[in-house]
């Protein structure tokens, strides 16, 4: 998997994404520290808000200003996208009203939603071998995973020494840094698209029209789905879960969380290998089984496990969950870069972009409300349906079709042409 690193160009934004990652992770312990020290009991609600307000910037920024920037060089677009993160974070220690917070959080997010599916559609040019781009994907699913686990540790060892506002100044550096390693590489030139220029409501909405006229899109579209109620539920519910329902301490509170990233990173590890042999829909719809009946397993299992054992059935759950999750993202991005071409290609990452996280809108009050009204049980369940019908939507979206003989990815040879076409309408 680490040969894929041979690759300078690649190497170089590797490390960019990987910095930038524990920066965001810093941002997020410190951001919750703030606004405890804002609001006090009501700092749930403030970072419920900013949550919020991230998703809504994902969602409805991302699109517009891949649009409007879709004609210029990858190289600025990514810099000043990286700059305008590290203003932001350097405005964060000299805050003093919540709602400060959330206008930062919409500009931060929304800078981060113009870097992500750019950088993200960059990537595919870089490595043009099958292999060397299914190695990277598992490379970045390993970072998301690492992140998740390195990030709070650090801050903790940071925190002994200094205060939550100079850990701001790390996600500032971990910006400068993704920043100065786009500086100094040297990217391809991505093609543009052909014909007369498009105005810029049709490019906004073409990424959405190739996933609508593409089979395997759309059940990638379902599919988001299904890896968001597992991911509210662990986010947002875990907690509970171990502090109120289980009484288990604090700390268990993160062996927790990395039950579930190490799940995850296991799949990314052998993603490549299964990829090969068995191809992307038999893996994704793995997960797609996998999910909702872990998910059913999390509705009561407390409640209905014997004493001391509810424990363990979390542990075990959860660690089920992270790798049904990413035995559908780590292999998602290959087929986002099959239904497209170098000109599609960002419209296509952006808005699986937005559309992915466009169902944490839903998700994440489904885990949160729910919980907090009538309990986690209902919760759970009203997840778990939710993934289910993200499952039979991609179950029927993506038939089985016909292999080329052992180890050979399916092609969906009869929606190939959608991207031309939508590009052309």
């Amino acid at each position: 998997m680490l040969s894929v690193l041979k690759n300078g160009t690649y190497l170089r934004l590797f490390a960019a994404q990987v910095v930038a990652l524990i920066g965001t992770g810093l941002l997020t312990v410190a951001l919750g520290l703030l606004a405890f020290d804002l609001a006090g009991s009501d700092a749930g609600a403030v970072l419920g808000t900013a949550l919020l307000i991230k998703m809504l910037a994902y969602v409805g920024f991302a699109p517009v200003v891949n649009a409007l920037v879709a004609r210029l060089p990858k190289k600025p677009v990514l810099i000043g996208a990286d700059l305008v993160r590290a203003a932001m974070a350097l405005c964060l220690p000299f805050i003093t009203e919540a709602w400060q917070i959330y206008a930062v959080i919409f500009l931060l997010q929304s800078a981060s939603a113009t870097f992500t599916p750019a950088f993200q559609s960059l990537i595919p040019t870089v490595l043009k071998d099958e292999r060397d781009y299914t190695r990277a994907l598992s490379l970045s699913r390993l970072a998301y995973d690492m992140e998740a686990l390195v990030s709070p540790a650090a801050a903790a060892l940071l925190l002994t020494v200094l205060s939550y506002n100079n850990l701001f100044l790390g996600t500032v550096a971990g910006f400068l840094f993704s920043a100065f390693m786009v500086v100094i590489t040297a990217l391809p030139r991505v093609e543009a698209l052909d014909g007369p220029v498009m105005s810029v409501w049709h490019r906004t909405t073409l990424g959405a029209r190739i996933f609508w006229r593409n089979r395997r899109l759309r059940s990638l579209l379902a599919l988001n789905l299904v890896v968001a109620a597992p991911t509210a539920l662990v986010l947002v519910n875990t907690v509970v879960y171990v502090r109120d329902v289980l009484r288990r301490p604090d700390t268990d509170l993160a062996l927790a969380l990395a039950c579930f990233g190490i799940g995850s990173m296991l799949v990314a590890v052998f993603a490549p290998r299964a990829l090969e042999r068995f191809g992307d829909r038999a893996v994704m719809l793995t997960g797609a089984v996998v999910i909702p009946v872990a998910l059913g397993g999390a509705t009561a299992p407390m409640f209905l496990a014997p004493p001391g054992t509810g424990w363990w059935l979390l542990l075990g759950l959860w660690f089920v969950l992270g790798a049904g999750n990413s035995t559908i993202l780590t292999p998602s991005a290959r087929l986002l870069r099959d239904a497209s071409t170098e000109a599609t290609r960002p419209y296509v990452f952006t808005a699986q972009f937005s559309l992915s996280h466009a169902c944490y809108i839903v998700a994440y009050p489904l885990a949160g409300w729910v919980g907090a009204a009538a309990g986690l049980g209902w919760a759970a369940l009203l997840l778990t349906i939710l993934a289910i019908l993200g499952s039979a939507g991609a179950f029927l979206s993506w038939p089985g079709q016909r292999t080329r003989g052992a180890g050979t990815r399916e092609e969906d040879t009869v929606e190939q042409p959608a991207e031309r076409t939508a590009a052309r309408s």
